[in-house]
């Protein structure tokens, strides 16, 4: 019976493998992947419009370069901590294969932690305006993720449960979690969710969404017109990119559980999904505060 959502199927399949290619050089091997790659593009271009905006307000481009290598680092390595922690029992033998992120296991939300401490950091060391500073960096977060999803899609992971519909992905069984790997009940042809399509998508309407915001109610609007406060698209980001996370996380196979990595997640909320819902309420409640409080006029001076 054919699908009357999709009556033309439409497979999403990775065009080559994990590997964009690997030599030898003066005898070491050297392995470049796709998922770096598409991270790295994603960084880039989201610091290229931040250096965009940073002009546009007076700030000097030369931070956006700083902050990005900076929150690199620190953003890697807060998702791997955050990645270990809840997921300790399975390094607890070798806290040393810890180190390994060849194998996967990096989390957004740690990601963010770590981003987010790099941005205090860089700020209170070359006294940069930090509110002013994050709304101008914010909406360039969900550019890069945007772009940076589709790493997930080369390394056939962060996929969702199957679909019934004629549109999605194709995943080869070696990448397959339980209990998906049985060929008898999902043939190699099933179609998974394409999970990470979904919030690259929600991410780049994210990242258009904050630019529209700011441009009509942010610090380049007329007074007349202007509704946000320094510290607002930090916020609004939180809320816009965690609501995404709450529906998506619940397609996934490979969430965070209480129990371990799996599709199945005891009908409980995933890890992420309460970290999102958190998020929200906490980005809300400060919002709310945010607008409270007197100021004699929201222009930030630079």
């Amino acid at each position: 019976m054919v699908d009357s959502a999709f009556p033309i199927r439409m497979v999403f399949y990775p065009p080559d493998d994990p590997f964009l290619f690997s030599i030898s050089l003066f005898g070491l091997p050297i392995t470049v992947r796709w998922y770096g790659v598409i991270i790295m593009t994603g960084a880039l271009v989201a610091a290229l419009v931040a250096t965009r905006r940073a002009r546009t307000r007076g700030f000097h481009p030369d931070h956006v370069w700083n902050q990005l290598l900076f929150g690199l680092l620190l953003g890697i390595a807060g998702a791997r901590i955050y990645y270990v922690a809840f997921e300790w029992e399975r390094f607890s033998a070798d806290p040393l294969s810890a180190l390994n992120i060849t194998n996967g296991g990096l989390a957004v939300h740690g990601s963010l932690i770590g981003a987010l401490l790099a941005v205090l950091i860089y700020t209170a060391y070359t006294r940069l305006p930090l509110r002013a500073w994050i709304d101008v960096c914010v909406p360039s977060f969900l550019l890069g993720q945007a772009i940076g999803r589709w790493g997930n899609f080369f390394n056939q992971e962060a996929y969702g449960v199957p679909t019934p519909y004629n549109f999605g992905l194709r995943i080869d069984p070696e990448y397959r979690v339980e209990p998906f790997t049985d060929l008898q009940r999902y043939p190699i042809d099933t179609l998974f969710h394409p999970t990470f399509l979904y919030e690259s998508l929600w991410n780049l309407a994210g990242f258009g969404l904050l630019l529209w915001l700011d441009r009509y109610f942010g610090v380049g609007a007329p007074d007349s017109q202007r509704k946000l406060r320094p510290g607002d698209l930090l916020l609004l980001y939180g809320i816009i990119y965690s609501s995404g996370r709450v529906w998506i996380e619940g397609l996934r196979t490979d969430s965070l559980c209480s129990s371990g990595v799996g599709g199945d997640c005891a009908g409980a909320l995933r890890v992420a999904q309460l970290v999102s819902i958190g998020l929200i309420v906490l980005c809300l409640a400060v919002l709310g505060l945010n607008h409270r409080r007197r100021v004699d006029h929201d222009r930030v001076a630079v």
